[in-house]
């Protein structure tokens, strides 16, 4: 830890605080992860690359180790360095000569692979037990929560506890009250990332996992895969000595009833974040419905945490239920669900168009719904068919840059300061500021004057990206992004500094 010190809260038990000011871009943390592996419920993936492999019916395939015979890719089993994150699993599979089925579900599961993260943190265990102790063993695992959802406890005891004590031959190395604490620490701190080829996994960072939740974090975590998936912890925006490091153990851009659900079923505790406890999420109405009794008024949560809270206008003071406000949530969403599983194409930017408009009237118009459906056409529009950027009219290119405006406008409020969903948002709105400029000064609707102004707001948009990306990982999605950007902020300053001169 660098500039952070771990500290004990009442409510959210060990934490980190910040140890000194810092300013907001400031590192906070960097570590290793104590294990990492394949996702819970993944397909089946290489242990090594965690790329996904194809398996025949029978199980029957070329991508294994040809020493335990688990999956591993030609590339990883012919000796290259993400091969050896299997040799460890790799002498207990041998040893106790159990075989990979390679059974797969209707849903494309692999439960076989459900206890290779596992087993990775106990032979962490086994290898730096001192890190165990100190920085793991302490971590929530949430037991007796975890037991109440009994199918799912009785999947992990069979799938991972006993198969690991059973036919892998562990029970003298590990009992079954530690494999199942194990699998607790992962399904409550663990940490989704990416290789960099972009197949998800998931890692175990002692210090961060144990960073306290909040739905508007004031710290951003980027993980390095070309650095051994290393975290490190920045500050979002400027920070006092002493005060908390929050992030977001949900997506920022659900609704409270949703982020509420996953956090109760997930972490085992309900949220009573600033953003929770207001109706109104911070101003932006993000789950409001449109009164229907009256013409200016929205309904909001009474009681925003609460399950079975009513909700009532905060105009005339209309009241309705919980239970009809998540009908017609549930009844959105699965027509928003149906668009997103359309093929990307024009068909699918007019269908998000379309559910935008059909209910204009019923939602709020910074509700999370339409913010999604705005995120879903800002990265459609400019990208598919009849659609593409050079093809956008000056009204379709304004429409793109509004939907910017109108998502930045809300993740200003929950992710503010080095968010890398605003980075993107940022990049995004910029082009079509950019082709806005350029034709009103062909249509000599613009001066160059208001040409060069133009393409300087676009810069200022430009600097702000690569400011918040060019920590990422330069062979993540961000971190190509940000080679982009920066070569484009070249070309744009090069422009704006040849006007300068014209204009002289």
């Amino acid at each position: 830890m660098l500039k952070a010190r771990l500290e004990h809260d009442a409510v959210f038990g060990r934490c980190l605080a910040v140890a000194e000011p810092v300013q907001r871009g400031d590192l906070l943390v960097e570590e290793l992860p104590f294990a990492f592996g394949p996702k819970r419920d993944s397909g089946i993936v290489c242990l090594g690359c965690h790329q996904y492999l194809q398996f025949g019916e029978d199980g029957d395939s070329l991508d294994r180790c040809e020493l335990c015979d688990w999956p591993l890719c030609g590339v990883c089993a012919g000796g290259d360095d993400d091969g050896i994150h299997h040799r460890s699993e790799c002498v207990v599979f041998s040893a106790a000569r159990v075989t990979f089925a390679g059974n797969v579900s209707e849903d494309g599961v692999c439960t076989q692979l459900d206890c290779i993260t596992p087993l990775r943190v106990l032979l962490a265990k086994e290898a730096n037990p001192k890190r165990w102790e100190v920085e793991v063993a302490p971590m929530e695992h949430h037991e007796s929560e975890r037991r109440l959802n009994e199918d799912v406890w009785h999947a992990d005891l069979v799938n991972i506890a006993q198969y690991l004590r059973g036919p892998c031959k562990l029970a003298s190395r590990f009992s079954e009250e530690l494999i199942m604490q194990v699998v607790g620490v992962l399904e409550v701190n663990a940490f989704e990332a990416r290789t960099a080829r972009g197949y998800p996994l998931r890692c175990l960072y002692p210090y961060t996992g144990i960073l306290a939740h909040s739905c508007v974090p004031n710290t951003a975590r980027s993980i390095y895969p070309s650095e051994g998936f290393k975290i490190r912890l920045r500050a979002m925006v400027d920070l006092d000595d002493g005060q908390p490091l929050h992030h977001s153990y949900t997506y920022t851009l659900d609704g409270t009833a949703q982020r509420q659900t996953h956090l109760r079923e997930g972490k085992f505790f309900t949220c009573n974040c600033e953003r929770c406890l207001d109706p109104t999420e911070l101003q932006t109405h993000f789950s409001s419905l449109k009164c229907g009794q009256c013409a200016e008024g929205f309904l909001a949560p009474k009681q925003p945490t609460e399950v079975d809270t009513s909700w009532n206008c905060c105009s005339c003071g209309a009241s309705s239920s919980n239970v009809d406000v998540e009908t017609t949530i549930k009844s959105i969403q699965s027509e928003v669900s149906g668009v997103q599983a359309l093929e990307m194409g024009p068909h699918r930017l007019e269908e998000a168009e379309r559910l935008l408009r059909k209910y204009k009237s019923l939602l709020h118009p910074l509700h999370f719904i339409a913010t999604g459906l705005r995120q879903l056409l800002i990265e459609m529009y400019g990208r598919v068919q009849r659609y593409e950027m050079v093809q956008l009219s000056d009204d379709l290119l304004e429409r793109k840059a509004e939907l910017c405006r109108q998502v930045l406008s809300v993740l200003n409020k929950f992710e503010p300061g080095l968010s890398r969903s605003r980075a993107m948002n940022l990049y995004e709105l910029h082009v079509p500021l950019v082709l806005l400029a350029k034709s009103g000064f062909i249509a000599s609707k613009l001066n160059g004057g208001e040409l060069r102004a133009r393409l300087v707001d676009a810069i200022d948009l430009l600097k702000e990206c690569v400011e918040i990306l060019h920590y990422e990982d330069k062979c993540s999605q961000e971190g190509v992004l940000c080679e982009v950007a920066k070569q484009a902020l070249r070309q744009l300053t090069l422009s704006v500094e040849g006007l300068g001169s014209e204009l002289d």
